[in-house]
């Protein structure tokens, strides 16, 4: 009898370890691109071209210890003995090892060719420097050396303004739903008007329209208005776009905060806006942070709502379409693309570890009722 209590207890911590062991598995997986794109945004650009950003950790890697030129008078085109070791052009360049364990190496072409002595080593690329974000947020003019030794020079790409124009559009269009929402999620939430359960479906139904469908008719009248190209029609369409989710949010929140408060509330003489303003705000902070989360890093991310609405003006562009100009143009700049998109991640995990507390909170609230 008591044989059957352990092993049940066994198997809950096998149980357990196995879950835990998954989800570990998980959160490494996703972690690993993250490090390799911050490592990199702070690497040389000639490092990123000759090696992995993994290099930065402890390696055994082929070093040169000797060089020196191969003779005038060795045949290039046959077998020819350099350093002990004998093997036809393409095998020196391939590399042949010696018994003792170094390699003898051919850099370069036949005819202007250098013989390179390497050994296996420990080594560590841990070069790291600021001036990948410097070029990225300056804009200042930066020279770079090419894996084949050439220099070459460019012009940095400036940031600032794309950030500063991000968070123009990213706060407003956050802030300006949740309040909108916030209002509509109390009204049907605690107030009786006729159709108020149609209203609410409609709502409800919204969710499940393409936003795709929506973006040339909106198009259309902001043409007509003379709105498009500015921020107030990305603040417009993104507080459109969110208002269901929001609303459909905060009503299943404020639905479920204790009735007998906003009775004695309402007892007391207290009007609906200063029941709102006093007590559903306060009590709605957990829902209200998790909706903003989920809103600042759609509009944050957004990129499609951007180039429809605001166009490819540089005064006025975000960073995301900053961020694919340079992918278009310079795809191979990594030490820009990674130093890019670093940058644009940090602001966003800045809003969401500042509001986690609060996310599952408001994610599960309203969900189980009694």
């Amino acid at each position: 009898m008591s044989k059957k209590p352990k092993s049940a207890k066994t198997k809950s911590k096998l149980g357990s370890l196995l879950v835990n062991g998954i989800l570990l598995l998980i959160v490494l997986l996703w972690t690993i691109p993250t490090i390799g794109v911050f490592v990199s945004s702070f690497r040389d650009p000639f490092d990123i071209q000759t090696s992995g950003w993994w290099s930065v950790f402890p390696h055994k890697e082929w070093v040169k210890i000797d060089e020196f030129k191969p003779a005038d008078d060795l045949d290039r085109d046959s077998v020819m003995k350099i350093a002990g070791v004998s093997g036809t052009f393409a095998e020196f360049r391939a590399g042949i090892l010696k018994p003792d364990g170094e390699k003898v190496t051919w850099v370069g072409n036949k005819r202007l060719g250098m013989i390179q002595i390497q050994e296996k080593k420990w080594v560590t690329r841990t070069k790291f420097t600021l001036d990948n974000y410097d070029k990225v947020l300056s804009g200042k003019k930066y020279v770079i050396k090419t894996s084949s030794g050439a220099t070459k020079e460019f012009q940095g790409d400036n940031f600032s303004g794309a950030l500063l124009n991000s968070l123009t559009v990213a706060i407003p269009a956050t802030v300006i739903p949740i309040l909108i929402a916030a209002f509509a999620a109390y009204g049907f939430a605690w107030m009786q008007f006729p159709g108020r359960r149609i209203l609410f479906v409609l709502i409800v139904a919204l969710l499940v329209v393409p936003l795709q469908v929506a973006l040339v008719p909106i198009l259309k009248d902001y043409v007509k208005l003379d709105l498009n190209g500015t921020f107030l029609a990305v603040w417009l369409a993104h507080t459109g776009f969110g208002l269901p989710l929001a609303t459909y949010l905060l009503f299943n929140y404020i639905s479920g905060l204790p009735r007998d408060i906003l009775e004695s509330a309402f007892i007391d003489g207290a009007s609906h806006f200063t029941i709102f303003m006093r007590l559903i705000l306060p009590l709605s902070v957990p829902a209200l942070a998790s909706f903003a989360i989920f809103q600042f890093l759609w509009v944050w991310n957004d990129y499609l709502v951007a180039l429809v609405f605001i166009g490819a003006k540089p005064d006025v562009q975000v960073f995301t379409m900053r961020l694919a100009e340079i992918v278009g143009s310079r795809g191979n700049d990594w030490h820009l693309l990674t130093a890019g998109a670093f940058v644009s991640m940090v602001l966003p995990l800045i809003v969401f570890f500042s509001l986690q507390r609060y996310f599952v909170r408001g994610l599960l609230a309203g969900s189980v009722k009694g």
